[in-house]
C-alpha cells in the first residue's frame, strides 16, 4: 500500500504514502507524482464516517500517529476515482505490485552533473556555508545588525541594499539555512501580487502544521510599485512570513515609508580588491577540483582536501586584471574567470587579456545611482580645483555612455553656484559648451567638455551670489505680507502719484554722489543678502583640515594664508 498516493495538507499536491512524511520534512520540495487513473488517492477522514475509520491503515502515518497498520484489503477506501471503478482499481493494485522507479547512485550524480554543468559558474560556485561567504565584514563583526539575527535566529524583515555582485542572494540564501526556515525566492522582474499571495497561503499552512517559518526572498525589490509593496505589509507585520528583499536602488527613494518600518536595511559594499582577489584564488581551486575529478576519478590513497593546480592561464597578472575590471563586482569576476579558464591553457597571456576586454561590458546605470554618483564626484572635484580628478570623473562617465548634455548642463549651474563672480567668463563658456555638445554630439564634444572641465577647475571661485540668494530667500519666506517700500514703487497714472507712489524717489544716475532709497520693507533695513568681496563673516576655520590639505596637496608647506 506504501504506492498509495495521498494529499498533501500543506501544499496540495498528490504524494505517495511512503514519502510523505519526508516531503513534509523537507518543506513540500521533495518530487511528487501526479496520480494515474490506476493509483488511488487517499482523503482525509470524515468525521463520522465510520468506513473511513476503519480504513485508516491506508494513510500515512503523519495522518494517524496513534494508530496501528495493518491490512485491510477487505475493507472500503475513501477513494477518488478519476473516471474509473474505486473496487476495481483495489483489485488492479493487489493483483500487480507498483513499480517504483529508483535511479541508482551513478545515474542521479550524472544527472546532477549535468545539472550543474548548464548553471552558470556564479551559480555552481555559491557558497553553501556562511564561513565560505567573502565581504561584508562589517556585516559580520561582533554585534552588527546580522550577527544578531543569525545567533538569535531573530525573524525580523531585511532589506539589502547593494550594488550587483556584492552577495545579496548569497547571503539571503545563507540566512534561511541557518535559520533552518524553508526558502521561497522571487524576482519582482518576472512575479506580482498572486505568486506573493500563493506563497504566504503555504506558508501559513507550513507554520500552524510543522511549525516552520517561511522566508520569501525577493529580488529588484524596487521593481514593485507602492501599491505592490503594500501587500506586504499585514503579512510581515503579522509575522506570516520573514522578508528579505534586494534592491540595488537606494530604498528611501524607492520603497514605501511603511515598508521600511517594518524592515531592517542592511547597506552592502562591493567587494574590495583583496577580497576579490580570494575570491578568484578559491573559485579556481573549486574549477580545478571539479575538472579533476570529472575528467579522472580520485584513487583511494589520494587526498581530495590537496589543492590542485590552477588552470595554467590564470596568473597573478592575469588575476589582478580580473579584479580591476570586476569593479566589486563578484559575477562579473566569476565571468571574466570562466572566459580565462576556458582559454586553451597554452593560451599566450595578452591573448587571454585581449579575450577578457571583449567580454566585459562596462557597468554605469545611466538611471541609478551611478548617474548621480559620478556626477556628484565631477563637481564636487571642479568646486575642489582639482582639475585631474574631475577629468577622471569625466571620462569615466563619457566612457560608460553617460549622455554629454546631462554633464554640460550641470557644469552651467556649476559656473554659477561655484566660480561666479570670482571669473565672469565661466557662464558664458559653459553654454557655449552646452551648444557645442547639442551641435557637435560625440565623441567630438567630449574635448569641448574637456576644455571646459579645466578651466573651471582652475578657476577661482566665488559663492557670494549664490550664498546671497540663499540668505535672500530664506527672508523672503518669512515676510510673505511684507509691502514694498512707497519710494519705489511705480506711480504710472496721476491718482497713484497722489497716493505717494515713488514719493521722494532718488533717481541715481542724476546725482554726482551717492543717494539713499528705501529699498526693502522697514523690517529688512539692517539685512545684508549679498556680502562684499572678502568678507569671510560666518566662514568656518577648521585647522585639521587644513593640515591635511596642506599635507596632501601642498607639499608639506604651510598655506600662505594663515595669520600670523
Amino acid at each position: 500500500m506504501d504506492g498509495q498516493l495521498v494529499t498533501c495538507p500543506v501544499c496540495n499536491k498528490h504524494v505517495r504514502s511512503r514519502i510523505i512524511n519526508k516531503h513534509l520534512d523537507e518543506g513540500c520540495s521533495t518530487d511528487t507524482t501526479v496520480p494515474s487513473s490506476q493509483e488511488p488517492v487517499l482523503s482525509s477522514p470524515t468525521v463520522g464516517d465510520a468506513s473511513t475509520k476503519k480504513s485508516s491503515t491506508a494513510l500515512a502515518p503523519i495522518f494517524t500517529p496513534s494508530m496501528k497498520a495493518k491490512n485491510t484489503a477487505n475493507q472500503p477506501l475513501a477513494l477518488h476515482s478519476r473516471g474509473t471503478d474505486a473496487s476495481s482499481n483495489i483489485s488492479s493494485q493487489a493483483k500487480r505490485p507498483i513499480e517504483v522507479d529508483s535511479p541508482t547512485p551513478a545515474a542521479k550524480r550524472k544527472k546532477l552533473a549535468d545539472r550543474r554543468a548548464n548553471m552558470p559558474l556564479a551559480e555552481r560556485l555559491r557558497p553553501k556555508q556562511l564561513s565560505d561567504f567573502i565581504g561584508q565584514t562589517h556585516l559580520m563583526e561582533q554585534g552588527s545588525l546580522l550577527s544578531t539575527v543569525l545567533r538569535t535566529n531573530a525573524t525580523w524583515s531585511i532589506i539589502l541594499w547593494g550594488p550587483p555582485g556584492c552577495g545579496k542572494t548569497t547571503l539571503a540564501k545563507l540566512i534561511a539555512e541557518h535559520s533552518d526556515a524553508l526558502f521561497k525566492e522571487l524576482s519582482a522582474t518576472a512575479s506580482g501580487v498572486n505568486e506573493v499571495k500563493a506563497i504566504v497561503e503555504e506558508a501559513k499552512r507550513t507554520l500552524s502544521l510543522l511549525g516552520r517559518r517561511t522566508i520569501l526572498f525577493l529580488d529588484e525589490i524596487h521593481r514593485f510599485n507602492k501599491a505592490q509593496q503594500d501587500v506586504f505589509l499585514p503579512f510581515v507585520e503579522q509575522g506570516l512570513i520573514q522578508l528579505i528583499g534586494a534592491t540595488t536602488e537606494n530604498p528611501s527613494f524607492r520603497l514605501t515609508g511603511a515598508l521600511l518600518s517594518r524592515c531592517r536595511v542592511l547597506r552592502l559594499e562591493p567587494l574590495s580588491d583583496q577580497q576579490m582577489s580570494e575570491l578568484l584564488k578559491r573559485s579556481a581551486q573549486k574549477i580545478a577540483i571539479d575538472t579533476q575529478q570529472a575528467e579522472q576519478p580520485l584513487p583511494n590513497d589520494v587526498d581530495p582536501s590537496q589543492e590542485p593546480e590552477n588552470h595554467s592561464v590564470l596568473t597573478q597578472r592575469i588575476i589582478s586584471r580580473m579584479v580591476s575590471m570586476a569593479g566589486g563586482d563578484a559575477r562579473t569576476a566569476l565571468s571574466l574567470l570562466e572566459v580565462a579558464v576556458q582559454s586553451p591553457k597554452d593560451a599566450p597571456e595578452e591573448q587571454v587579456m585581449e579575450a577578457l576586454k571583449q567580454s566585459l561590458v562596462v557597468s554605469y546605470d545611466r538611471t541609478g545611482d551611478d548617474h548621480y554618483d559620478m556626477i556628484s564626484a565631477l563637481h564636487k572635484s571642479v568646486r575642489g580645483s582639482n582639475g585631474s580628478a574631475a577629468m577622471y570623473w569625466l571620462a569615466r562617465m563619457l566612457t560608460s555612455g553617460e549622455d554629454p548634455l546631462f554633464i554640460a548642463r550641470r557644469m552651467v549651474v556649476c559656473a554659477s553656484e561655484d566660480i561666479g563672480l570670482a571669473d565672469n567668463h565661466a557662464l558664458p563658456l559653459a553654454m557655449s559648451t552646452l551648444q557645442a555638445c547639442q551641435v557637435i554630439g560625440m565623441p567630438e564634444c567630449r574635448i569641448n567638455l574637456a576644455h571646459l572641465i579645466a578651466y573651471l577647475a582652475e578657476a577661482p571661485k566665488s559663492t557670494r551670489a549664490y550664498e546671497a540668494y540663499k540668505r535672500a530667500e530664506t527672508a523672503a519666506k518669512g515676510t510673505t505680507t511684507a509691502p514694498v517700500p512707497m519710494q519705489v514703487r511705480n506711480a504710472p497714472t496721476a491718482m497713484m502719484a497722489a497716493m505717494g507712489y515713488g514719493k521722494n524717489y532718488h533717481y541715481n544716475p542724476d546725482y554726482r554722489h551717492p543717494v539713499h532709497n528705501q529699498y526693502v520693507p522697514k523690517e529688512l533695513m539692517d539685512s545684508r543678502f549679498l556680502l562684499n568681496e572678502g568678507d569671510t563673516s560666518g566662514k568656518v576655520w577648521d585647522e585639521q583640515a587644513l593640515c591635511e590639505w596642506e599635507a596632501n596637496e601642498n607639499g608639506g608647506q604651510k598655506w600662505a594664508g594663515r595669520v600670523a
